[in-house]
């Protein structure tokens, strides 16, 4: 009697949690296209569009397409979010570029490069270990088809 009850409250928790999950996603959802829409529209005002412009569409691209894959997925790539920070990073030293008259800014830009080149780096390091030892998405597929082929359902595909 106890064990049911427990096991509904886990339960009615469990959809609370996903339920702010998913309210969460489309309020990060509708602000990256209400940001990205008001960046165009500030674009659309100057009549022209300015390369740290067109790199923040791009964040605001791949910031949509994170959430769009995780909504289909349920999983969060890495690569996605190194992806993200490369363009901020390459949007601020186009930015900065333009104010080298300090020392300072110059240590900012090496910097900024340098983490650049390390972010790559760790996409490559990304893309070597996935080719090699597979990732976790790779094997979930598998298994759902391996589940798939095994029922009888599966066979009428």
């Amino acid at each position: 009697m106890m064990d049911r009850r427990v096991a509904k409250v886990e339960r009615f928790g469990n959809l609370l949690v996903e339920l702010f999950h998913y309210l969460a996603l489309f309020v990060i959802g509708a602000t990256v296209v209400w940001s990205a829409i008001h960046e165009y529209l500030q674009m659309m005002d100057k009549g022209y569009a300015a390369l740290k412009d067109i790199l923040l569409l791009f964040i605001y691209l791949e910031l949509g397409a994170m959430i769009g894959i995780y909504f289909k997925t349920r999983r969060l790539p890495v690569q996605f979010l190194i992806f993200i920070a490369i363009t901020a990073l390459s949007r601020h030293l186009v930015i900065d570029v333009q104010q080298v008259s300090e020392t300072f800014h110059l240590y900012l830009l090496l910097a900024i490069s340098v983490a650049i080149v390390l972010l790559a780096g760790a996409l490559l390091i990304l893309a070597l270990s996935a080719r090699r030892y597979g990732r976790p998405e790779d094997e979930v597929a598998a298994g759902s088809d391996a589940d798939m082929a095994a029922s009888p359902e599966g066979n009428n595909r």
